[in-house]
């Protein structure tokens, strides 16, 4: 079931904040807060992406090596990365070193490259569900991995071109930008 358990300090947080030390502060100051920007929200999409089929501490635990890999996950930079990037990215030991994983977060970017400024906020803010009708959930096993919105989301990203976001990243990073806030009804990052 999983409950919200009470942390270092006695306030109550979502389990999983409490199995690593990295998780702690990325639950309490990120995890479930609204981002918005392209260029932020390009990064989310890129890590979510890395993620799959790896436990987020992994990607956590290097986020500071995929930015300094990634030019700070500046979507005109990493549109302008060439073959000679793209393999330096395959050696670089701060990342994950997935091809497929780092040519679609380049090939991304070229499609970003041709949206208008604010596009990419704009369209993945759309896919945001009304707040009021979604309960908070009391446990981990409330919690979904995929929606009827992630999968829209999923499906309006690939249409534009977007490459490696199936419905269960579309909700992580769904999750992770606050367009949900999975944070459990006792924790104490939840927001009212």
């Amino acid at each position: 079931m999983s409950a919200a358990l009470a942390g270092p300090d006695g306030a109550l947080r979502c389990p999983w904040a409490l199995s690593a030390e990295d998780y702690l502060a990325y639950h309490d100051q990120e995890w479930g807060r609204p981002v918005h920007g392209d260029d932020a929200l390009y990064e989310r999409l890129c890590l979510e992406a890395f993620q799959s089929g790896l436990s987020w501490i992994t990607i956590l635990r290097r986020r500071e090596g995929f930015r300094a890999a990634f030019a700070g996950f500046g979507i005109a930079k990493v549109a302008a990365f060439t073959a000679e990037d793209e393999a330096r990215l395959l050696a670089d030991p701060g990342i994950i070193r997935n091809r497929a994983k780092i040519e679609a977060t380049v090939a991304n970017a070229r499609v970003l490259a041709d949206w208008a400024p604010g596009e990419l906020d704009e369209l993945i803010w759309s896919f945001a569900p009304d707040r009021a009708a979604r309960p908070a959930p009391r446990t981990l096993a409330d919690v979904p991995a995929v929606t009827d919105e992630s999968t829209a989301l999923s499906k309006a990203l690939k249409k534009r071109g977007i490459r490696f976001v199936g419905p269960t990243t579309a909700y992580a990073l769904m999750q992770a930008c606050g367009l949900v806030d999975d944070h459990l009804a006792d924790c104490v990052a939840r927001r009212g």
